[in-house]
C-alpha cells in the first residue's frame, strides 16, 4: 500500500515538474487505476449462473444501473471458447458494488437466475497441495 502511494506521489510530482514533456504518462490515466488497485477486491463482484449467451457488454449494461462499471469480464473456456457461466464485475466504489450485490442477487439476466457475491482472492489454483502425477510409482526397495 505504501509503495502505491509512493508511486502515485512520484507520478504526480513528475507531471508538475515536466508539463511540456508529452512522453510522460499522464497521471490522469494512471491515478484511477492506482485508486482501484489500492481499494482491493471489495469493489469486485463474482456473478454466477450466467447464460451462455450473455456477453461482456450485456453484463456491463445490466450492472451499470447500480453504479460506474470499470470492467465486466466473463470467464471463457479455452477449448470450446464458450462462457463458463460466471464472470466478474468491478465497480469504481465499494458502495456501488454493495448496492449491485443487494439488487442483482437472485434476479434474472437473459433467462437465468444469477447469484452475486464479493469476489475472493485467487488461492494458488485448484491443485494447491496436490502432487502432480509423473507416471507409475517407484517400486519399493527391499532391505
Amino acid at each position: 500500500m505504501a509503495a502505491i502511494r509512493k508511486l502515485s506521489n512520484s507520478i504526480m510530482l513528475s507531471s508538475h515538474l515536466t508539463k511540456s514533456n508529452s512522453s510522460i504518462v499522464s497521471p490522469s490515466s494512471v491515478i484511477p487505476a492506482l485508486l482501484i488497485f489500492s481499494r482491493g477486491i471489495a469493489s469486485k463482484l463474482f456473478v454466477g449462473g450466467l447464460s451462455f449467451y450473455t456477453d461482456e457488454r450485456g453484463l456491463s449494461e445490466a450492472f451499470s444501473q447500480y453504479g460506474q462499471v470499470v470492467e465486466a469480464k466473463i470467464v471463457m473456456d479455452r477449448v470450446s471458447d464458450r462462457s463458463k457461466g460466471f464472470g466478474f464485475v468491478t465497480y469504481a466504489s465499494e458502495d456501488e458494488a454493495e448496492k449491485a450485490l443487494a439488487e442483482m442477487n437472485g434476479k434474472q439476466l437473459n433467462g437465468r437466475v444469477v447469484f452475486v457475491d464479493y469476489a475472493k482472492p485467487i488461492s494458488g489454483g485448484s491443485r494447491s497441495g496436490m502432487p502432480i502425477a509423473r507416471g507409475p510409482p517407484e517400486p519399493a526397495a527391499e532391505s
